[in-house]
């Protein structure tokens, strides 16, 4: 595991580091040619906008345990201005579906991060236009996107209630999230857990669906709803989901993609694992999430700008839940 200098020097590089980078935006004329630092001055860095989003948040929590946080606070100074954020929820509000709902939910959670600290109050028109975003959104998703990647439903929503009222989003809108979570997944039942994982997967469709409906269901409910979700866990039958998954090729930025998802896992299945009663089941996902943490943490290491711009923020995710679990 990276030491909090390691993690602050690796964040701190690529939300500064404007190319290479993947630009999500649809030109719509010959003059239309920004360049990344023009459309997104507070999140031009870490080759795309989620990314840096999320990068930010990593180095914003990292501030606490550095001896000298100085170099790496000046970089926020210069980046979570009121101006720059209010650019950048202008920019989401005229394109509603750019970075839905994954970017929406880091930004959430970067805000929440920032609570406290003295970029807090600029994040203000951000957290609106998020909020604007999700109260246009939510009633017209008629269906969850359920793949394991960006656009995935369920883990953006999870990590919006964890990070939402910390941020400033309204308890109307929390509890929108909330009722649309229940309308999507409660009759979900025989998860085809043993399609996983797809060759790019960072999440896991099956897991991140029930680390969601762990978040707005108590725990005989959940508990119920699990065995009808993945039975394979209380009869002890196979579980693909528990099996840490091969990556053939570190290098590979889609393939590297399953880096992640061992950590991704390994922070799901805590999670899951410490919403259940003491048991059987908790027992499997808890080992399983061990060995998912064992796996995914060496490659954040790696020093390839493939996996450097992003893998280090669900290393964090996962130690989070781990501390969740000792506090």
């Amino acid at each position: 595991m990276l030491t909090p200098e390691e993690t602050a020097q690796l964040a701190a590089a690529n939300v500064t580091r404007e190319y290479p980078n993947f630009t999500a935006h649809l030109t719509t004329s010959p003059d239309d040619d920004p360049r990344p630092s023009d459309l997104h001055p507070a999140f031009y860095g870490a080759y795309d906008w989620h990314s840096s989003v999320h990068m930010h948040w990593l180095l914003v929590r990292t501030l606490p345990a550095l001896d000298d946080p100085a170099p790496y606070t000046d970089v926020l100074d210069r980046h979570l201005t009121r101006a720059h954020l209010a650019t950048e929820a202008e920019y989401l509000l005229a394109r509603p579906s750019f970075e839905r709902p994954y970017g929406w939910a880091w930004l959430v959670a970067l805000a929440a991060q920032c609570h406290g600290t003295q970029w807090a109050e600029a994040f203000a028109p951000a957290v609106d236009a998020v909020d604007r975003l999700l109260t246009g959104w939510l009633p017209k998703a008629t269906y969850p996107v359920r793949h394991g990647a960006h656009p995935n439903s369920a883990f953006a929503l999870g990590l919006i209630l964890d990070t939402g009222e910390r941020a400033g989003l309204p308890a109307r809108t929390l509890d929108a999230v909330r009722d649309r979570l229940r309308g999507w997944f409660a009759d979900d039942h025989d998860a085809p857990a043993h399609w996983e994982p797809s060759g790019q997967d960072f999440l896991s469709p099956s897991l991140t669906e029930a680390d969601a409906m762990r978040r707005v269901l108590n725990t005989q409910e959940f508990a119920a709803w699990l065995d009808r979700f993945l039975p394979a866990l209380a009869t002890g039958g196979p579980c693909p989901l528990l099996d840490v998954p091969l990556v053939s090729d570190h290098s590979d930025p889609q393939i590297g993609h399953l880096l992640g998802l061992a950590l991704s896992r390994a922070a799901a299945l805590r999670a899951i694992a410490d919403a259940l009663p003491q048991g059987v089941v908790r027992e499997r996902l808890a080992k399983a999430a061990q060995e998912h943490l064992d796996a995914g943490l060496p490659a954040v290491e790696s020093g390839d700008f493939t996996t450097d711009h992003w893998l280090a923020t669900f290393a964090e995710l996962a130690r989070e839940q781990y501390e969740r679990k000792q506090a």
